[in-house]
């Protein structure tokens, strides 16, 4: 049956990933929360879309909308998937929120033909300033938490990103500098030093190589 035409604006960062997506694939969306990309792409691209969620708060909501969704931890249970099983793997904003991304990485074109990633990026020139004149830990738009109540336990730049995807034998297929709206910033490629000094947040297509 036809999915229903979605009415509510997609988030921007979350429109650049639904614009990666191929129609009629089949999505696997880690930690995605209430479930707002997978409606959309279920919706607008009439994907096999499942998600997996740590909270029960999230798994509530996306069940409400309709959506496939288990309760779930990106370290743990991603294993538990066969290899190329899913068109993409998808892991917006989570990340550094991690305990082991290299594992996760790895896992994510394991189960996924391509993957699709965005995390905060803390070589942010802003980010630096602050560490530079305060000596504290920076709270932006795209780190708003202080470091005793953020989720955020893995903090990375896009430089670091990308050697961690090079040592992982993973391929960048495209890459994005976000500014803190989700919208790329013109004229920078998502993979070199401009991007680490002035993307706030990063995106990246990715794949295994070979």
């Amino acid at each position: 049956m036809q999915a229903p035409a979605r009415t509510a604006p997609l988030r921007v960062d979350l429109q650049l990933i639904a614009d990666m997506v191929v129609p009629g694939s089949r999505v696997l969306d880690i930690g995605c929360g209430d479930g707002d990309l997978l409606d959309f792409l279920w919706r607008e691209k009439q994907v096999d879309g499942r998600g997996i969620e740590i909270s029960q708060a999230g798994v509530n909501a996306c069940v409400t909308r309709g959506l496939s969704v288990i309760q779930g931890n990106a370290d743990t249970d991603l294993a538990d998937y066969p290899a190329g099983i899913f068109d993409y793997a998808i892991l917006s904003q989570t990340l550094q929120a991690t305990y082991n991304p290299r594992h996760v990485l790895s896992e994510l074109v394991r189960i996924g033909k391509h993957a699709i990633v965005s995390f905060p990026n803390f070589g942010h020139w802003r980010v630096r300033r602050h560490l530079l004149t305060h000596g504290r830990m920076p709270v932006t738009g795209a780190l708003s938490h202080a470091w005793f109540d953020t989720p955020n336990i893995h903090l990375c730049t896009i430089g670091d990103f990308v050697e961690l995807c090079g040592d992982l034998g993973i391929r960048i297929e495209r890459g994005l500098a976000l500014d803190i709206g989700g919208r790329p910033l013109p004229g920078i490629s998502g993979t070199g030093w401009r991007a680490n000094l002035f993307g706030e947040q990063g995106l990246f297509l990715l794949s295994k190589e070979g």
